[in-house]
Parts: structure tokens; sequence; C-alpha cells
């Protein structure tokens, strides 16, 4: 059977995978859980060591600030998602708007990014033109690759990997998610406070805990991002452990 050039195109197209790394949204709001959940929390109970207090009062005070903290972050979840949808919705009637009544306007929008492509006129004349007399695929051609006001370099990003609409339900998820994963992160740092007594010791099993835990959590994160692993890992710990350290200092410094 004779090989179409249809055939030659998919073939090709199947082999060509586009490696791009775009980190799930999920996966996002898993690190701005866990990364605030490991750091905050760490702080709190070293500067708390530092005043010798007892490991209950550090316990009850941690577990307090990880409730609170995971209510604001995963609030601020909410809110950050529920905003994305909102301007989504509102970009895409504008659109529709100005598509209806300036559908040369729009026109002339693409057609002069496409230019800038060293793409003629009359090469993309053709395809404007007959999307131009279908307004609802005209806007799905908009909505799907975001050519308003992107540079070159933005609309050739857009164009290659697309946009995507926002999931109805992202608000309420990414607000789980960041709450959850912020909760496991704080009770890391707490968890040798619930067996040793005196938090000056309970501390320092604390730190080596929680250290280890922002090396593995650094790793994970710059392996899901794309970035060095090994590089993640050390400025994670090493923002921890600044963190826990002035935290203590602080606190022996007003608390001598």
């Amino acid at each position: 059977m004779a090989v179409t050039l249809e055939d030659e195109k998919e073939g090709l197209l199947n082999v060509h995978t586009e490696k791009h790394f775009t980190a799930g949204k999920v996966v996002r709001d898993i690190i701005i859980g866990v990364s605030d959940g490991l750091t905050v929390p760490f702080a709190l109970a070293a500067g708390l060591s530092g005043t010798d207090a007892t490991s209950a009062i550090v316990l009850t005070a941690g577990i307090a600030e990880v409730v609170a903290g995971a209510i604001s972050m995963g609030l601020g979840g909410y809110l950050a998602a529920k905003s994305e949808a909102d301007h989504y919705d509102r970009e895409l009637k504008r659109e529709q708007e100005e598509i209806i009544a300036v559908p040369e306007t729009e026109a002339a929008e693409v057609g002069e990014i496409l230019a800038e492509y060293g793409i003629e006129a009359h090469e993309y004349a053709p395809v404007v033109n007959a999307l131009s007399k279908n307004p609802q695929a005209w806007l799905d051609f908009h909505d799907e690759h975001g050519f308003r006001n992107l540079s070159v370099k933005q609309f050739n990003n857009r164009f290659e990997l697309g946009l995507e609409k926002p999931d109805p339900r992202r608000a309420l998820h990414s607000a789980m998610t960041i709450a959850v994963a912020y909760i496991v992160g704080g009770l890391v740092p707490l968890v040798p406070y619930m067996f040793i007594r005196r938090a000056s010791e309970a501390v320092l099993f604390s730190v080596m805990v929680t250290l280890v835990a922002l090396l593995v959590f650094g790793y994970a994160k710059g392996h899901f991002t794309g970035n060095k692993p090994f590089r993640s890992a050390f400025e994670t710990a090493l923002i921890g452990a600044i963190a826990s350290a002035a935290a203590f200092g602080m606190a022996k410094v007003f608390n001598p």
C-alpha cells in the first residue's frame, strides 16, 4: 500500500515529541504548601526552644501555627485560583465582544503578529478570513493561543504550549491541596517534641529531622520543576536553616 503525504506527516509527528516541562498545578500547590509548612513551624519551634519553654508549650504553639497557617495558605490558594478563573472569564467575554464589534481589528492583530514571523499577508490572509467568518471558531482560536498583547517570544510559547481553560473546581482543589501539604510539612519539625520532654533536647532532633526533610523535599522539587535537584536541595535546606537559626538567636537575645 502506498504511503501518502499525510501518513508521512503523522509518522513524523509521532516520532517527534516536544519535551517541554510544565509542572502541574497540583505539584505547584504541593510545593507551596510543603515549603512553607516545613519552614515556618520549624522556625517557630526553634525560637520557642530558645526561650527555655517546655516541649508541651512548643508543641501546643506549633500545632496552633500549623492549623492557622494551613487555613491561611489554603484560603490564599483559593482566592488566587478564583481570581485566575474570573480573569479568564472577563478576558474571554471581552474578546467575544470585540470579535463581533470590530472583527477587522482582531484580524489585523493576528496578522501583525504572524507578519513578525516573516509570513506574508497573502499567506495568512486566507486563514484569517476563514476564521473571521465563524465567530465561535475565531473566539476559540484566540482563546487557545492567547494572541492579545503578546511579544513574539510570548506568542511562540503560547502558540506551542497552548492555554488551558481554568477548571471550575480548581479553586477548591487548590485550597485543599495547599492546606494538607502545609499540615504534612508543618508536623515534621514538631514530631521530636511529642516524644522528648525537654525542648532544649528536642530542638536538636527537630533540626536534624527537618533538615533531612528539607533536603529530600528540595531534591524532589528540583526534579519536578526541571531545576538541578542537588542545588535545589541545598538551597531549600539553607533557607530553612537560616530561618530557624534567626528565630532561635532572636529568642536568646530577648530572653537570655
